[in-house]
């Protein structure tokens, strides 16, 4: 029995961080947080995730710092940047660096689905579901 991919989601927002977890549980992956490109080039070292949704903007170590980082690891997931701009100069510091795809912020259900399946992590189109935060 396979365990299903991971994809993990480094982003210095708890909000977003979340918001991104209902979205790729939702799409049948199995999700992990990283506050900051540290824990997250740990993380990597130990369980070797399929992908990575990298935010740009990070404090201390930034994303480039990650991309260097995830260069060195045995098992290389692929890397979704997530920006705020659209920025070509950005995207393309990022894609010499190990950052294949692209997102802008802020991003839904559909744009990570989407990259999602251009890396082939998931198949198909599943139906929207509502993203909501639980009341009570």
């Amino acid at each position: 029995m396979s365990a299903k991919p991971c994809c993990l989601i480094v982003d210095d927002s708890e909000v977003i961080r979340e918001i991104a977890e209902r979205i790729i549980v939702d799409l049948g992956l199995d999700a992990a947080q990283a506050e900051n490109a540290r824990e997250a080039i740990e993380f990597c070292q130990q369980k070797a995730p399929e992908a990575v949704l990298l935010d740009w903007d990070l404090p201390s170590m930034g994303a480039l710092d990650f991309l260097r980082g995830a260069a060195e690891l045995e098992k290389k997931p692929e890397i979704i940047l997530c920006a705020t701009e659209n920025d070509p100069q950005q995207f393309s510091l990022a894609k010499a660096a190990g950052a294949a795809y692209h997102i802008l912020k802020p991003f839904d259900r559909a744009s990570i689905q989407t990259k999602l399946n251009e890396i082939g992590i998931v198949q198909g189109s599943a139906a929207p579901q509502p993203i909501a935060a639980n009341k009570g």
